[in-house]
């Protein structure tokens, strides 16, 4: 079973950072971009806080206010924390779960749209797969050139996880061009069939394309 990611991360940025209010635990996770990643919602931080410390894997350190600031409560990592965190993070080393990916269904269905239709799409993925690339190469780059103080910066450990995610694009870039390509050519043609009334074997649910 996949590790909740929110609670996971909110448990470590507590840990790397105690004492620590929510505010700069939000703030943590969106210099690490986990949103982007992750899937990790801003908002999400203060609940994962709140059910933290109701399952006693992290205790209240203090509740004060700086200057004008709003009244705010510091937590730290307890013992059951400790424990729960490196369990959450064994399970998750050794997991090689496989996200269910939406597109799937679409690739399955490419029988039911038009050829110049899917080419559309196809290409249209293209161009926001090389500009998201591009984007990700640029901020690994910059996250490198910094410190990797967490206190001043993206620490570097946060490149590593962008680098995966763009393996990721490069491997949807790399498919959409080739899969285009075999479109293009007339390699891959699940539309002549389709028009006869017979659904290609090679697209069937469950099939490859």
């Amino acid at each position: 079973m996949a590790v909740p990611t929110t609670r996971l991360l909110v448990l470590a940025i507590v840990r790397m950072l105690q004492p620590v209010h929510g505010y700069d635990v939000r703030r943590e996770l969106l210099s690490w971009h986990a949103e982007d990643w992750a899937n990790v919602k801003p908002g999400s931080v203060y609940g994962a806080l709140k059910t933290l410390h109701r399952d006693g894997l992290i205790s209240v350190d203090g509740v004060g206010a700086d200057g004008a600031r709003p009244e705010r409560t510091t937590y730290r990592l307890t013992a059951e924390g400790e424990k729960e965190f490196g369990e959450m993070m064994r399970d998750a080393l050794f997991a090689a779960d496989q996200p269910k990916y939406p597109y799937f269904t679409t690739v399955a269905l490419f029988p039911s749209m038009p050829r110049d239709d899917v080419m559309a799409g196809l290409r249209s993925r293209i161009l926001k797969f090389e500009a998201e690339l591009l984007r990700i190469e640029r901020e690994v780059a910059r996250i490198l050139a910094g410190s990797g103080d967490p206190t001043e910066i993206e620490p570097h450990h946060v490149a590593d996880a962008m680098e995966l995610a763009a393996d990721h694009v490069r491997a949807d870039l790399n498919w959409s061009r080739k899969t285009l390509r075999r479109i293009e050519s007339g390699e891959l043609d699940v539309w002549s069939a389709h028009a006869s009334g017979l659904w290609p074997r090679a697209v069937r649910p469950g099939g490859s394309i």
